[in-house]
C-alpha cells in the first residue's frame, strides 16, 4: 500500500477489506496496527537496502529543496551509483523538512545524508558528485561540503541553466508572452469557446497552458502559434470580445504588426532548446552524451546575429562561465573519450577516479521528480502526518527493489 500510494485508513473500508481478505487468504491488519508496527520497519528496510545496494561503491548526490503546501522548507536528497560499464541505480535517500533555505541548512543535510547511508563511517572519497541548482546559498554550500569531500565535483544543474536562457529569450518578446498568456485565458474553463475551438478547427491542438517554472514549455507554446496562427488568428476573431477582457486582449495582439516576424524568429532559432532540454531529463544517459547536447545548444544558440540574438548568447555564456563544475565535468569527458591528456585542474582527483564519472548526470531532474511523489502524497485530505511519517513513506514509496 505504501508502494500504491494508497492511504493506510483505506482499510478501515469494510468493502475493501473483505475483498483484501477474500484474495489474500489472510486476516487483514488495522490501519492502527500497521501504522505503528509496520510502517517504520518497511523504512529501516528500504535504507538497508539502499546501504547494501550502494556499498563501496562511487555515488553522486542531488539535492533540491521546495516549499510544500504547509509552507515547509523541504529538500528531497537523490543519491545514484556510479559506474563504470553502465548507468547505476538511483535511490531517494532522505527528505528533511528545514528551518529554513541556506547553505548552513544544506551542508547540514548532505553531511546527515551521508552519515545516514554509511552509519559504520562515512566515505567521504567516494562521493565524486553534487548537483544541485545555481541558487547562491546551493554554491556555497558546494564549497563547504568540498571542504570535507575533496573529490567532490559541483556542478549546477544544465537544464535549469537552459531554463534561465529560455526565460532570457521570453523577456525580450512581450508582445508573444501577452499572446500566449491571453489566448490561454480565452479557453481556460471556457466549454463553450472550447466546443466552438473543436468545430473550427478540428485538426488542430488545443492552445497549449505553458507553466513558466516547467522548463521549455513557453518555447513549445511560442512556437505552436508560429505554426497554427492563421487558424489562431481566425477563431479568435468569430469570439465575442464582450465576453472576456482577454478575448478582446487578444485580437488586439494579433493585430501587433511585429508578432509575426517575432513568432518566426523565436521558432527559426530556438524552438529546438526545449528538445535539448527534454533530452538532458533523460535517465541513464553517457557523460559524453550529455556534454554533446550542450555543445550543440551553444552552436545553435549563436547562429543569430542580431542585438538579440547576441544578447541571449550571451547569456548562456554567463550561465556556463559560473558554473565552475561543469568545466572540469567536460575536461574529465574529454580525457574519457580521448581529446585531453592533461590532468590540469584536477589534483583532487586520483586517475582511477575519472572512469566513474562516465555515466555521469549533468541535470537535479531526478530530486525534482520526488517532489512530484511528494506532491501526491501529500494530498488535500491527508495533511495530519507528521514529517516523520511523511519520510518514511515517501522514501519507502520512491525506492522499488525487484
Amino acid at each position: 500500500m505504501l508502494f500504491a500510494n494508497i492511504p493506510l485508513y483505506k482499510l478501515e473500508n469494510v468493502k475493501f477489506r473483505a475483498f483484501l481478505q477474500e484474495y489474500t487468504g489472510k486476516e487483514i491488519p488495522k490501519e492502527a496496527t500497521l501504522r505503528k508496527g509496520y510502517v517504520d520497519d518497511c523504512y529501516k528496510d528500504t535504507l538497508e537496502k539502499i546501504r547494501n545496494r550502494v556499498s563501496n561503491n562511487k555515488i553522486w548526490v542531488s539535492i533540491d529543496e521546495t516549499t510544500d503546501v504547509e509552507g515547509r522548507f523541504v529538500a528531497n536528497v537523490i543519491i545514484g551509483v556510479l559506474l563504470t560499464d553502465g548507468p547505476g541505480e538511483i535511490f531517494l535517500l532522505n527528505t528533511e523538512e528545514l528551518e529554513k533555505a541556506n547553505h548552513q541548512t544544506i551542508f547540514k543535510l548532505f553531511d546527515k545524508s551521508m552519515n545516514l547511508l554509511w552509519p559504520q563511517g562515512v566515505l567521504h572519497d567516494n562521493v565524486l558528485l553534487f548537483l544541485s541548482d545555481a541558487a547562491p546559498y546551493m554554491v556555497k554550500s558546494g564549497k563547504a561540503i568540498q571542504a570535507l569531500y575533496s573529490k567532490m565535483v559541483h556542478v549546477t544543474c544544465i537544464v535549469h541553466g537552459f531554463h534561465r536562457v529560455a526565460e532570457e529569450i521570453r523577456s525580450y518578446f512581450n508582445t508573444v508572452d501577452q499572446l500566449i498568456s491571453s489566448v490561454k485565458k480565452v479557453f481556460l474553463k471556457a466549454p463553450f469557446r472550447t466546443r466552438i475551438f473543436k468545430t473550427e478547427a478540428p485538426d488542430t491542438p488545443m492552445p497549449p497552458k505553458p507553466i513558466l517554472t516547467r522548463w521549455g514549455t513557453w518555447l513549445e507554446a511560442a512556437n505552436y502559434y508560429c505554426e497554427y496562427y492563421e487558424v489562431i488568428k481566425n477563431i479568435i476573431n468569430k469570439l465575442d470580445e464582450n465576453d472576456a477582457s482577454s478575448i478582446k486582449k487578444a485580437k488586439d495582439i494579433f493585430n501587433n504588426p511585429d508578432l509575426k516576424a517575432n513568432l518566426a524568429f523565436i521558432s527559426s532559432n530556438y524552438s529546438f532548446l526545449s528538445t535539448y532540454i527534454t533530452r538532458l531529463e533523460k535517465q541513464n544517459m553517457m557523460l559524453s552524451e550529455s556534454i554533446s547536447v550542450v555543445k550543440t545548444v551553444k552552436e545553435k544558440l549563436q547562429s543569430p546575429q542580431g542585438a538579440k540574438g547576441k544578447a541571449i548568447y550571451q547569456k548562456l555564456e554567463n550561465v556556463l562561465s559560473k558554473n565552475e563544475g561543469f568545466k572540469i565535468i567536460e575536461k574529465i569527458s574529454n580525457i574519457l573519450d580521448g581529446i585531453d591528456n592533461s590532468m590540469e585542474h584536477l589534483e583532487n582527483l586520483q586517475v582511477n577516479d575519472l572512469k566513474f564519472y562516465k555515466f555521469a548526470p549533468l541535470t537535479s531532474v531526478d530530486v525534482e521528480r520526488s517532489f512530484s511523489r511528494y506532491k501526491n502524497l501529500l494530498a488535500n485530505n491527508r495533511r495530519s502526518f507528521t514529517f516523520e511519517n511523511i519520510r518514511q513513506i515517501l522514501v519507502t514509496q520512491c525506492n522499488s527493489f525487484g
